[in-house]
C-alpha cells in the first residue's frame, strides 16, 4: 500500500480533490485541503491551477509532514476521506455499455477500407495509439463506414463503443466532447471534472484498462482531437474527417467515390431490380450526376422508384449539392419554404417548435414537414428525435432562401427563431428560479410544470440557446442577447454546462459593456461570467469579471446586486485559498447590505442573505485557522437555517461546523454534527454530500492517533 505521506500519494490526493470540484462535496474537500495545507505550511499557500503548481504544493506538504507526526496524522486522515469521496466511490455511476448510433441497412463495397481498419485495430500494440483517419468528401459515406465497421467488430470491444460528433457552430470544444465521453462511460455530471485538463486525465484513467472503440466523427483539426486520444492498449480510435490533416500519427484511410457497379448495386438494394430496369435509359445520367456519392445515390433512389427521373448532368458540381437541388425541386411549396427558411442559420439540432417559428406556421404542420424533408434526405434525424442539416445541404437551403424569399423575409425568419428561443429560455428560467432577481423579467408564452422540467428544458436546448445568442449578436438584436444570457443563470447554477455556455456569456458581457454600461444588466452578466469562469477553474479570468460586476451594480445603484457581486469575489477567493481576502469580501458585502432600507428592493431577502454571508465568513475564518471565530459565525448561520426550515443549508452549515471541529482534532464533538447533517439530507437528492459526510464520519471513528 502506498505510504499516505509519500510525495506520490500527496500529489495524487491533491489532484483527486482538484478534479472533484464539479459537485459541492468536492468544493468542500478543496476548501478543507486548502485550510490543511495552510496549517501544514504555517502560512497562506496559493491554490494550484496547473500541474506544476500542484506538484510544488505537494512537495511543500511532503517536506513538512515527514518531520511532524501530528501533521502527518492530520494529513493521513484527510487523505483517507478523499479516497472515500463520491468522486472515487462512483456515487452516481451508471451501468451499461456505450454504443454507436444505428448503422445503415444497405452498405456496398469499401472492402479495402474495411481491411485497413481491421489491420490497424489488430496491430500489435507497441505503445503508440491505434488510430485510423478516415477521410473523404462530404457525402462519400465516411461516417457510415466508421459506424458500419464498428458494429461489425462489436465483439472486439466488449467494454463498448464511444461516439462523439465534433461538428457544429465554431467547432465543438474538446472539453465539452470529453464531458460527453465521460457521460457515456457512466459518469454523471457531478463527477465530471470542471477543467479540461482534469477531464483529459479522468478520461484516460477510465479507459486505461478497457477495450473500447472511439469514433470521432466530423473532426475539423488535429488540435481538436489530440486531447481525445489515448495510448491505452485496448482503445482503437477512428477519426472521421473531410480532409486529411497532419499533426496526428494515424493510419490514413481514403474514402472515395463508389465504382459504377457498386453504385448500381446500392441503387438496386434501395429500390429493387424492377425500378432499375424501368429507369435503364436514365441510369447513366443519374450515376454521372451522383458522382459515386452514397448520399447522392440514396437521395436519387426515390425518384427512380417512381420513375420521376429528370436528370441534368453537371459533372463538375458537388454531387451532394446537386442531390439536394434535385430533391428540393420535387418538394411541395410548403415543405420547400420550411427547408429554405429553417436553413438560414446553423442550429445544432432543432425540433418542430423552432422550425415552426422560422416558417411562421403551426408546430404540428412543421412536424409533418420535417419528417417529409428527412425522408427526402434533406435533413438528418438525430438519436434524440431532432433534425439537422448536412453542411453542404444547409448552404444550398440558405442560397435558395436568398434567391426565392429575399433579404427581408430571411431576416424575419431568423428573428422569429431567436424570439422563439428567447421565449423558451425566459419561461424556463422563471420556472426554474422564480425567486431570483437575476432571471429576466417579463412574460413568456412558454410555461413549465416545475423547476426540474424547466432546468431540463434549458439543458436540452443549451447549444441552440448559445447559437441564438450568436445569431442575436449578428442581427444586432442587443436586448435579445442580454435577456437570453440572463436566462442561462438557472442552468449555470443548477446544472453547470459551463464550457458550453461560456461563448454566449462572453457575447453577453461584450454587448452589455457596449450598449448598457454601468447598468444592472451589465453587472448581472459580468457576475454570471465570473461564476462560470470560477467553476471552470479559470480564476485569473474570473477575478476581473467579478470586479466589473461590482462596479456596474454599484454604478446602477443596485445595492443587492452590488453585495452579491462582492460575495462572488469572496467565493472566488475561497476557491483560491486566499482566506483573508475572502473574509474581507464577505465583510464588505455584509456592510453593503446595510444600505437596503425596509421598503427597498431585496429587503425581504436580507435575513437569508446575511445568514449565507455568516456561513461564508465562517468558512474563511476556518481557512485562516481562527476556529473559535469560525464556529461563532457558522453557529449564527445554522440557527437561521434551522429556524427557517432550510434542510439543505442547515446541512451545509452543520458540515462546515463539523469540519472546523475536525481541524482542531475534536472528533467527539464533530460526530453528532455530522449525524445531524446526514439526517437533514435524508430527503434531499444529495448523494455526493452524503458520501462526503459519511467519509467525515469514518474519519471521526478512525481518529486514534496524535491530535493537534
Amino acid at each position: 500500500m502506498l505510504d499516505p505521506i509519500s510525495l506520490a500519494a500527496i500529489t495524487t490526493v491533491l489532484g483527486a480533490v482538484g478534479s472533484g470540484m464539479a459537485n459541492e462535496a468536492g468544493k468542500w474537500a478543496w476548501e478543507s485541503a486548502g485550510g490543511l495545507v495552510r496549517r501544514i505550511a504555517g502560512r497562506e499557500v496559493a491554490a494550484p491551477t496547473t500541474a506544476e503548481q500542484l506538484t510544488a504544493v505537494a512537495q511543500l506538504v511532503h517536506e513538512r509532514v515527514r518531520s511532524d507526526p501530528q501533521l502527518a496524522h492530520a494529513w493521513s486522515l484527510f487523505a483517507q476521506g478523499v479516497r472515500m469521496s463520491g468522486a472515487d466511490t462512483g456515487v452516481g455511476s451508471r451501468s451499461g455499455r456505450p454504443r454507436l448510433p444505428a448503422s445503415t441497412r444497405f452498405f456496398t463495397d469499401r472492402q479495402d477500407a474495411l481491411k485497413l481498419l481491421d489491420k490497424e485495430a489488430s496491430r500489435t500494440f507497441d505503445g503508440s495509439p491505434r488510430v485510423a483517419l478516415l477521410h473523404g468528401r462530404e457525402g462519400m459515406g465516411t461516417s457510415t463506414l466508421a459506424v458500419h465497421w464498428g458494429w461489425r467488430q462489436a465483439d472486439r470491444f466488449p467494454d463498448g463503443q464511444l461516439y462523439a460528433d465534433l461538428r457544429g457552430p465554431g467547432a465543438i470544444d474538446s472539453g465539452a466532447v470529453l464531458s460527453s465521453l465521460l457521460r457515456q462511460l457512466g459518469l454523471p455530471d457531478e463527477e465530471i471534472p470542471p477543467s479540461a485538463e482534469d477531464r483529459i486525465d479522468r478520461f484516460r484513467r477510465h479507459v486505461a484498462d478497457r477495450r473500447l472503440l472511439l469514433v470521432l466523427d466530423h473532426a475539423q483539426s488535429a488540435a481538436q482531437i489530440r486531447p481525445l486520444l489515448t495510448s491505452a492498449s485496448g482503445v482503437f480510435t477512428v477519426v472521421v474527417t473531410r480532409r486529411p490533416f497532419t499533426g496526428v500519427d494515424a493510419l490514413p484511410v481514403q474514402v472515395g467515390p463508389l465504382a459504377k457497379r457498386d453504385a448500381v448495386r446500392l441503387l438496386t438494394d434501395l429500390v429493387g431490380k424492377p425500378a432499375i430496369t424501368a429507369a435503364k435509359a436514365a441510369l447513366p445520367s443519374v450515376l454521372e450526376r451522383c458522382g459515386g456519392s452514397p448520399y447522392a445515390l440514396r437521395a436519387a433512389a426515390p425518384r427512380l422508384s417512381v420513375r420521376a427521373v429528370e436528370v441534368r448532368p453537371v459533372p463538375d458540381r458537388d454531387p451532394v449539392r446537386a442531390a439536394a437541388d434535385d430533391s428540393y425541386r420535387l418538394l411541395p411549396p410548403e415543405a420547400a419554404r420550411l427547408y429554405r427558411l429553417n436553413g438560414l442559420y446553423d442550429w445544432p439540432a432543432f425540433g418542430a417548435a423552432a422550425a415552426a417559428r422560422a416558417a411562421d406556421i403551426e408546430e404540428s404542420e412543421a412536424a409533418r414537414l420535417l419528417e417529409e424533408l428527412a425522408d427526402a434526405l434533406l435533413l438528418e434525424r438525430t438519436d434524440t428525435g431532432r433534425y439537422h442539416y448536412r453542411p453542404v445541404v444547409r448552404v444550398h437551403a440558405e442560397a435558395a432562401a436568398a434567391a426565392t424569399d429575399g433579404i427581408a423575409a430571411c431576416s424575419a425568419a431568423v428573428s422569429r427563431t431567436i424570439e422563439g428561443y428567447l421565449h423558451l429560455a425566459v419561461g424556463a428560467a422563471q420556472a426554474a428560479l422564480p425567486e431570483s432577481w437575476r432571471v429576466p423579467s417579463g412574460t413568456s408564452p412558454v410555461a413549465y410544470a416545475d423547476r426540474g422540467e424547466a432546468v431540463s428544458a434549458l439543458a436540452t436546448e443549451a447549444r441552440n440557446l448559445v447559437q441564438a445568442v450568436h445569431a442575436a449578436e449578428e442581427f444586432r438584436e442587443w436586448n435579445a442577447v442580454v435577456r437570453l444570457c440572463q436566462a442561462l443563470w438557472p442552468l449555470q447554477l443548477k446544472a453547470g454546462h459551463h464550457d458550453v455556455l461560456l461563448p454566449a456569456l462572453r457575447i453577453g458581457v461584450r454587448t452589455a459593456d457596449t450598449h448598457l454600461p454601468g447598468t444592472r444588466a451589465a453587472g448581472a452578466l459580468h457576475a454570471q461570467l465570473a461564476h462560470t469562469l470560477t467553476e471552470l477553474r479559470r480564476w485569473d479570468e474570473a477575478e476581473p469579471e467579478a470586479l466589473a460586476a461590482a462596479r456596474d451594480e454599484r454604478a446602477a445603484g443596485h445595492v443587492r446586486g452590488h453585495a452579491s457581486a462582492v460575495e462572488f469575489l469572496g467565493l472566488l477567493r475561497l476557491r483560491q485559498w486566499r482566506w483573508q481576502e475572502a473574509y474581507d469580501c464577505f465583510e464588505e458585502a455584509y456592510g453593503i447590505l446595510d444600505g437596503i432600507g425596509p421598503e427597498d428592493e431585496g429587503a425581504g431577502d436580507l435575513p437569508r442573505a446575511r445568514a449565507l454571508l455568516e456561513r461564508h465568513r465562517g468558512r474563511a475564518l476556518r481557512g485562516l485557522g481562527r476556529r473559535d471565530e469560525a464556529r461563532e459565525r457558522l453557529g449564527r448561520a445554522l440557527r437561521f437555517f434551522r429556524e427557517s426550515g432550510e434542510a439543505y443549508n442547515t446541512a451545509r452549515a452543520l458540515t462546515d461546523l463539523a469540519e472546523t471541529r475536525l481541524d482542531g482534532g475534536e472528533f467527539a464533538q464533530a460526530l453528532p454534527l455530522i449525524d445531524e447533517a446526514i439526517a437533514a439530507l435524508a430527503k434531499e437528492k444529495a448523494a455526493y454530500q452524503l458520501a462526503h459526510l459519511r467519509a467525515l464520519r469514518e474519519r471521526c471513528l478512525n481518529a486514534d492517533g496524535p491530535q493537534g
